[in-house]
C-alpha cells in the first residue's frame, strides 16, 4: 500500500485507500476494516494526504514533513482529548507550526493519521517523477544544441569566392608580363608613292 493512494474523506472516520476514481466519486477501501465501497463526490470531499499542507511561521510545508518529524522524534503520542498536551507535543516535534492558524482539531487529525499509517506499515514517501520523463526532458534540452549550424562554414565559402578573382588577376598579370618581354616584330615600311606635282599649263601670249 502506497502513501500516495491514501485519502481522507469528509464525514467518514479513518483513512482510505483509493482504488478507482470516477466522474461522480470513487471506490475506496478502509484501512481499518478493509471494506470496499463507493463514495459519492456530491456528498463527500476527498483529500489526498500527499497534497495537504500545514501552516508554519515561515512557508507552508507538506503534511509528510510533519509526519516524518513525528516518526523521527520518538516522542510518545499525546492524549487527543488533552489540548494542552497536543500543543506541547507538536512544539517539541515541529516547533515551526503556526498554532494560531493550525487548530487543535487539525493536531488531533495528524495524531490519528500518523497512528493509522504506522499501524499498517505505510511508508512515508511522496510520488517521484518517472525516469522516462526525466530522460525525455534531457533529450529535448540537447536537441537545440545538436541542430545548431556552425557559423564557420559560411565564412569559408565567402573567402573562397573572394580568392577566385585574385587568382585570375595574377594569371592576367603574368600573361601581360610575357607579352611585354617578347620582342616586337617590326612591320614592313609602307611604300610611299611619290606624288608628282601637277604641271602648269603654259598659256600662249
Amino acid at each position: 500500500m502506497e502513501y500516495t493512494k491514501i485519502v481522507a474523506i469528509t464525514g467518514l472516520p479513518g483513512l482510505y485507500e483509493l482504488i478507482n476514481s470516477k466522474t461522480d466519486g470513487a471506490i475506496v477501501r478502509s484501512l481499518d476494516d478493509k471494506s470496499t465501497k463507493f463514495v459519492s463526490s456530491r456528498i463527500h470531499q476527498f483529500s489526498h494526504l500527499e497534497s495537504i499542507e500545514i501552516y508554519t511561521v515561515k512557508e507552508n510545508v507538506n503534511l509528510i514533513d510533519i509526519l516524518k518529524a513525528m516518526d523521527i522524534s520518538g516522542e510518545k503520542l499525546p492524549d487527543e482529548k488533552n489540548d494542552a498536551d497536543l500543543k506541547k507535543y507538536f512544539q517539541k516535534v515541529y516547533a515551526g507550526i503556526d498554532f494560531d492558524r493550525v487548530y487543535n482539531s487539525d493536531l488531533k487529525k495528524m495524531v490519528r493519521w500518523f497512528s493509522a499509517l504506522k499501524k499498517h506499515n505505510i511508508e512515508l514517501k511522496l510520488t517521484e517523477p518517472p525516469k522516462e520523463e526525466l530522460v525525455a526532458e534531457e533529450e529535448v534540452k540537447e536537441k537545440p544544441v545538436a541542430s545548431t549550424p556552425s557559423k564557420e562554414k559560411p565564412k569559408a565559402e565567402k573567402r573562397a569566392k573572394v580568392e577566385e578573382p585574385a587568382e585570375e588577376k595574377e594569371e592576367k598579370k603574368k600573361k601581360a608580363a610575357k607579352k611585354k618581354a617578347e620582342p616586337k616584330k617590326e612591320k614592313p615600311a609602307a611604300k610611299q608613292k611619290s606624288k608628282k606635282a601637277p604641271e602648269k599649263k603654259r598659256t600662249k601670249k
